[in-house]
């Protein structure tokens, strides 16, 4: 069973990936920690606390982080993900309350207390808190066993013509993260595009017949409209699960080996995740640094249907 930290900024699209998480028998999700990203620290980190509570799952913690980015000033995708960061559904009211301590504290501590090789970071939004926890306890570095982000993009943008969101509103952050020496699985939106939330699977979702079922199907119901307004697709891209069903089954998510560097210079290509792919691929040894190139789509989807119904 992987321990996985999702960091995480929900979202629509973070919440199946929490919901991914939470129903597959091989991931034990330790926490969830928040940062500012899609929508505001306050609306994020209640998101995701009544995810949980929609998905019976109080036991796991919910640390807020970050409010902002490193350097920059917060920047949201409301055209995205509406006003709430989850518009399209009746959120429940969260029982447990908010855990105490920043994300940052419980990242570091949790990788410490835990024997090295064992966690992994599933950063699916900003990487303010990772690249916080990296700096704050450089010790972390070696013992967290991969961080596999959502992020970026090697011939993709969304938030500009060569910079994916989560990149390009705290590009300082991505830089650090990238260029630690742990091993760094980028999925961006070259493999996240082929995600795509289709009617024929979306009516798979809804003959599971469950609440939690019919909420999912409410989110995606949003997230298609907001994707044919904003971004031209007929289908939405459903990102952040990707990372999640990764660790679950490699197999899912085909994966090139490569460098990986941000652009933190201000201009056009600012947030643009630079991806060196020519010549030979490199061995483990000589680079840290994966991008994601392929979906297996029926895979990915049948895993995420199988954690709704499991979930129950």
């Amino acid at each position: 069973m992987k321990k996985i930290i999702l960091d995480s900024d929900p979202g629509h699209d973070d919440a199946m990936a929490i919901l991914l998480a939470l129903g597959n028998p091989n991931i034990d999700l330790l926490g969830v920690t928040t940062v500012g990203g899609n929508q505001s620290l306050d609306k994020v980190t209640y998101n995701a606390r009544s995810v949980l509570e929609m998905a019976h799952a109080t036991d796991v913690p919910v640390h807020a982080g970050c409010d902002r980015p490193i350097l920059r000033p917060l920047e949201v995708a409301a055209s995205i993900h509406g006003n709430t960061g989850l518009d399209g559904v009746e959120l429940p009211e969260p029982t447990r309350p908010l855990d105490e301590g920043h994300a940052v504290n419980w990242i570091i501590d949790t990788v410490m207390s835990n024997e090295p090789g064992t966690i992994t970071l599933v950063p699916t939004g900003p990487l303010t808190n990772i690249a916080m926890a990296a700096r704050m306890e450089p010790r972390i570095v070696d013992r967290v066993k991969e961080v596999v982000l959502m992020g970026g993009g090697y011939h993709v943008g969304n938030w500009s013509a060569v910079a994916e969101f989560n990149i390009k509103v705290d590009p300082e952050a991505a830089k650090i993260v990238f260029n630690e020496p742990w091993p760094v699985t980028m999925v961006g939106l070259d493999l996240t595009h082929q995600a795509l939330c289709t009617p024929e699977v979306q009516s798979r979702i809804d003959a599971i017949g469950t609440p939690l079922a019919h909420f999912a199907s409410q989110l995606m119901d949003f997230f298609r409209k907001s994707y044919q307004d904003n971004q031209d697709f007929i289908n939405p891209p459903v990102h952040d699960p990707c990372t999640v069903a990764y660790l679950i089954d490699p197999s899912v998510v085909a994966t090139r080996r490569c460098p990986v560097d941000v652009e933190t210079a201000d201009g056009p290509a600012l947030g643009m995740t630079v991806a060196d792919l020519r010549g030979p691929e490199p061995s483990a040894d000589e680079c840290h640094t994966q991008v994601a190139t392929k979906l297996d789509f029926e895979k990915f989807w049948a895993l995420i249907i199988d954690a709704i119904k499991r979930i129950g």
